[in-house]
């Protein structure tokens, strides 16, 4: 089958485009997915270049996210029919340890994230992929294959970040960075499905315009204004409810400058670097709340798929390209300029 793969890490040199990758073999709980879409995430970059201290099963194939008809079932598989069109929760778990009897599968020790983490021949980056029957969920109707692949991981990561965990209510102030990318394209729409004020903050012009489209209650250009200070002003000097992070080290000192008494900081990543202050005295006296979320678990994908079937979020997708062209993909991804998802069509 054709697929991209890597069996070393670098820049995006090291990324082959091959039509002799061996067809993933599927146990009896597992599903193959002819896959019609990938969307691509900043993780294929770390996967790409690797990461300290973590071992990447090489060759390797990327793709978090991916959407395509079931080809084979496994022989206890009885959720998933072959010709069902599905999207892949990235998410895997094992499904039989404590925590995912419990219903936290975020916290199994054998958790694994498609494409990341996973074996040989696992990744959305090829024509076919496998996954246990119980991470594919159906398709919604209206949504062609790219909005289909470009929706998944970001709806549940943000769902997760801001319902699940930071407990969002109607009327609360969000400030969301990194507005224009697939996260922050949707955390805007659900911040505005559940009543929410939003303060957007994008680094250019046609960034801000889009975030603005998309509903947020007010946009800030960080390469103009001075965030902190905005925020303050538009909240009455009050600071925000919930500060939406996944930037990393540029924006975390700003994050807890922005935040009232007693709000909450709440992480999914940090592209720009994992080391950032924390000036303890704002965790106790302003008795704030620092969390991490990741990813999120198919019922929560499934909960928040729901906004997607009413209309109230609709995928963002920036650019559709070959999978041959995936090359093109990660350069856009390292430099920033991405406004929603960019979306492969294996060939």
């Amino acid at each position: 089958m054709k697929a991209v793969s890597f069996d070393r890490h670098g820049g995006v040199e090291v990324l082959q485009y091959r039509d002799d990758i061996p067809m993933p073999v599927i146990s009896p709980n597992e599903v193959l997915v002819r896959i019609k879409a990938a969307a691509m995430n900043y993780n294929d970059v770390w996967a790409r270049k690797g990461l300290p201290g973590m071992d990447f099963i090489l060759p390797h194939i990327g793709g978090t996210d991916g959407a395509g008809v079931v080809e084979a079932v496994g022989s206890e598989v009885q959720n998933v029919r072959v010709g069902d069109e599905v999207i892949v929760h990235g998410a895997f778990s094992c499904g039989v340890c404590s925590e995912c009897i419990r219903g936290e599968p975020m916290f199994c020790p054998k958790f694994q994230i498609w494409g990341f983490q996973t074996g040989p021949n696992h990744g959305s980056e090829s024509e076919y992929s496998k996954a246990p029957a119980r991470n594919v969920i159906p398709k919604p109707k209206m949504l062609d294959w790219p909005a289909a692949a470009a929706i998944g991981s970001v709806l549940v990561t943000s769902y997760r970040m801001l319902v699940t965990k930071a407990h969002m209510r109607a009327g609360d102030f969000v400030l969301i960075w990194g507005a224009s990318g697939g996260l922050g394209t949707v955390a805007i729409q659900l911040c505005k499905a559940f009543g929410a004020i939003v303060i957007a903050v994008a680094n250019n012009s046609g960034k801000c315009e889009l975030a603005a489209e998309l509903g947020a209650d007010y946009v800030l250009d960080r390469s103009k204004q001075r965030i902190a200070r905005e925020v303050l002003k538009l909240t009455k000097r009050r600071g925000v409810d919930i500060v939406f992070e996944h930037v990393g080290a540029n924006t975390w000192e700003t994050s807890t400058h922005c935040l009232k008494l007693g709000g909450t900081i709440v992480t999914c990543g940090a592209t720009t670097g994992f080391k950032a202050p924390l000036d303890i005295r704002f965790l106790w006296n302003k008795q704030q709340s620092y969390l991490g979320s990741h990813f999120g678990t198919t019922a929560e994908l499934l909960d928040a798929m729901r906004f997607v079937e009413t209309g109230d979020i609709k995928p963002v997708v920036m650019d559709v390209l070959p999978l041959r062209d995936i090359v093109r993909g990660h350069e856009i991804l390292e430099s920033g300029d991405v406004y929603g998802k960019i979306v492969l069509i294996p060939e």
